[in-house]
């Protein structure tokens, strides 16, 4: 079982927009990143967001090149300052790989949870995560990131 973490894309300054949408730079990368994801062949039954118009958006992105069977929803608990226990919980129990997209610190927090804090990963905006399921905890399969070779 894989699932797929996300940091949303760039997005426009406070002081630009107070709703922070995406910028046409994060934009771009996801339009990237959608494509490196295809090429790599992933696979999510859905793709879930924070509510936040940024990982809205960014979600609608990659939506638009993943085609989930499921579409694109809100959850619960992808707030920057939400718990990543209850997200760790909540992935115990996929059955069909997913993927989240959310902001920092969470999925910093969620990653290094998910993988024993064996691993330090960098989210940056439009970085994307490939974690499976071995044995009772997750490990790190790859990431991709605008510019990453």
């Amino acid at each position: 079982m894989r699932c797929y973490l996300v940091r949303h894309g760039d997005a426009l300054s406070a002081h630009v927009d107070p709703e922070r949408p995406l910028s046409q730079r994060g934009r771009e990368e996801l339009a990237a990143l959608g494509q490196l994801a295809v090429s790599r062949d992933v696979q999510v039954g859905e793709i879930c967001h924070s509510g936040i118009r940024r990982a809205r958006e960014t979600a609608e992105i990659l939506a638009s090149y993943l085609k989930p069977r499921q579409g694109v929803r809100h959850i619960a608990g992808l707030l920057p300052e939400d718990d990543p226990e209850l997200g760790k919980a909540e992935l115990a129990s996929i059955d069909e790989p997913v993927m989240w997209v959310g902001h920092l610190p969470y999925m910093n927090r969620l990653a290094a949870l998910l993988v024993g804090g064996a691993a330090s990963v960098e989210f940056t905006p439009a970085a994307m995560l490939c974690c499976s399921k071995a044995g009772a905890g997750w490990q790190i399969e790859w990431r991709l990131a605008p510019g990453l070779d």
